[in-house]
């Protein structure tokens, strides 16, 4: 089923995505308007702004935050191909210019349901409780 954009919301200024507690669980980004961005354009907390923009914002985030983590999924955990190994070393050296990060591979995130041990399995299989268990403040998402 697909909505027209005006009957997603009703509010008069656009959604923003806030810090907080509302950054744990956020709505749906297309439920609130919220639409992918064009080429050489990004998405910060919900705008779209230019690509630039979107990387200072990144990096001052990694750098002023706790626990700056990064999430490398399957697209650039194995050499698939030669592609994959250069977006690979891209992350170590993105890796090695933050302060402090940490590196939780994410091979496979689909969680386990009805029911899952989060002190078992919270590495790798649920990007939610692992943010929540390692009180993670900002994180990057590669390859996912």
């Amino acid at each position: 089923m697909y909505l027209k954009k005006e009957h997603l919301f009703k509010k008069d200024e656009p959604y923003v995505l806030k810090p907080g507690p509302e950054g744990y669980v956020p709505p749906a980004a297309a439920s609130m308007g919220i639409e992918l961005p064009d080429p050489g354009e990004g998405l910060a907390y919900g705008r779209k702004v230019n690509e630039d923009a979107v990387m200072e914002e990144i990096a001052k985030q990694m750098l002023t935050r706790v626990n700056p983590t990064i999430f490398p999924g399957p697209l650039v955990l194995w050499a698939w191909n030669e592609h994959a190994k250069i977006k690979g070393q891209a992350v170590l050296d993105l890796a090695n210019e933050i302060p402090g990060v940490m590196i939780i591979p994410m091979p496979d995130y689909r969680p386990k349901y009805p029911k899952i041990e989060p002190e078992e399995e919270i590495n790798p299989n649920h990007p939610n409780l692992t943010i929540w268990h390692n009180k993670i403040e900002v994180c990057i998402f590669i390859g996912v």
